[in-house]
């Protein structure tokens, strides 16, 4: 280690500098990858949140980024549980799709690889039989 020029020791609260070393490609200060919406899927979320808002059936929600999965989790009023929760997990990308939707008892209640397929279970289209 060296000192600054003129310094006999390293005065309270200086910390000092390494010379010469180089933080290895391992370093542990590396943030940790995380899975992330990207914007398309992000806004397609929205906007099936902003119906259910304007509607008065949802009102706050929840993002979460993990190591293998993100959540975007709808709630009806600042509760517990979410009414509903998204997630998406790419590690399921090639076997049942990486997009899921879970109800408030945690069953699956639609999965796909089209995240636009999958918001439908949300929004129910009914049609008049006559």
């Amino acid at each position: 280690m060296q000192l600054a020029e003129g310094q006999q020791g390293a005065p309270k609260g200086l910390s000092l500098v390494h010379v010469n070393e180089h933080p290895s490609p391992h370093a542990p200060n590396r943030p940790a990858p995380y899975v992330a919406f990207d914007r398309t899927e992000l806004s397609l979320i929205l906007a099936v949140y902003g119906r259910k808002v304007a509607k008065g059936e949802w009102r706050d929600y929840a993002m979460d980024f993990l190591r293998e999965r993100a959540v975007f989790s709808a709630f009806a009023r600042n509760s517990e549980r979410p009414l509903y929760s998204i997630e998406k997990q790419p590690k399921l990308r090639n076997r049942q799709g990486q997009y899921l939707v879970i109800n408030q008892q945690g069953r699956i209640l639609k999965r796909g690889h089209d995240l636009r397929l999958v918001l439908n279970v949300l929004e129910p289209h009914f049609a008049v039989v006559t």
